[in-house]
């Protein structure tokens, strides 16, 4: 991730619900009071997002917090595990913890599901990726979920990646006239993906130059006769409605990735619960 990007995303989620202060830790809590507390997940899943804990504490303005992580991102646990104890002043932990848990229990959830999603596929021949339908402002930190669940990730915005979806190629009059558009002016380091539904489509694809080749809410008996008509070296996908019920049809239908958002946009939060382990001291 990036940590000058994650500290400002931070700092944000912070101000939007610090405000002014915390009343009620600030008007009941010396400034010196410390205490130890811990976090507890309240059901099995893969977690993540525990590297964002001191990250939170340091923008919040204290780096004194001790943290003390006992799983590595992308660890399966169990309800009942303690995935973390922190020990510092009790402002601090209070007015930290829902930020804390509400970036963790999210990161967790797509952790999880990705998980489920690579297990269910059961084809290391095939990557899956995520895609740009993640909630706006928790782009980076979705997407590093994603890859602690054991998944890839798909261009991270419309900057790094040219993906000529079917309005673009309607709008051009073409995929040979999008693409020829997009060659002419686009530099050799970045790749150029072509989005198709038909075999026509593909062929015009693959006669355009395409790097990648989308193929666009088909069936696995579609796809599997799709990818004859693309030649070695052009990199195949499939995408459209891929869900956990749907996803393990895929296994061995040819394609180097599956795309889906299902990871990022239909996320159950992971229940995890922040609790003192003892009373304060001070």
């Amino acid at each position: 991730m990036n940590e000058v990007l994650l500290r400002e995303q931070i700092k944000t989620f912070l101000n939007e619900d610090l405000g002014t202060g915390d009343l009620s830790a600030e008007l009941v809590f010396d400034k010196d009071t410390v205490g130890k507390g811990s976090f507890k997940a309240k059901t099995d899943g893969v977690f993540c997002g525990g590297v964002l804990i001191e990250t939170v504490y340091s923008v919040f303005g204290d780096n004194d917090v001790k943290v003390k992580l006992n799983f590595k991102e992308g660890d399966r646990v169990k309800a009942g595990d303690i995935l973390a104890h922190v020990e510092g002043r009790v402002r601090t932990l209070l007015s930290c913890e829902r930020i804390i848990l509400n970036l963790m229990q999210r990161m967790s959830g797509i952790a999880t599901i990705t998980r489920k999603l690579t297990d269910r596929l059961d084809d290391p021949t095939i990557k899956l990726v995520d895609t740009r339908k993640t909630l706006p402002g928790l782009r980076m930190l979705d997407k590093y979920a994603v890859k602690c669940g054991g998944g890839f990730n798909h261009r991270m915005g419309l900057y790094d990646g040219v993906m000529l979806k079917d309005n673009h190629i309607a709008f051009a009059g073409g995929i040979e006239k999008a693409v020829k558009a997009v060659r002419d002016q686009l530099g050799h380091t970045v790749k150029i993906e072509v989005e198709t539904e038909t075999a026509e489509q593909v062929k015009q694809a693959v006669k355009a130059g395409a790097d990648i080749i989308m193929f666009d809410n088909r069936t696995p008996e579609e796809i599997k006769e799709l990818v004859k008509l693309v030649p070695k070296g052009i990199i195949t996908e499939a995408s459209g409605g891929i869900t956990p019920d749907s996803i393990s049809g895929f296994k061995g239908c040819g394609v180097d990735v599956i795309s889906t958002g299902y990871m990022t946009h239909t996320v159950t939060p992971m229940d995890i619960s922040f609790n003192t382990d003892c009373g304060v001291k001070g």
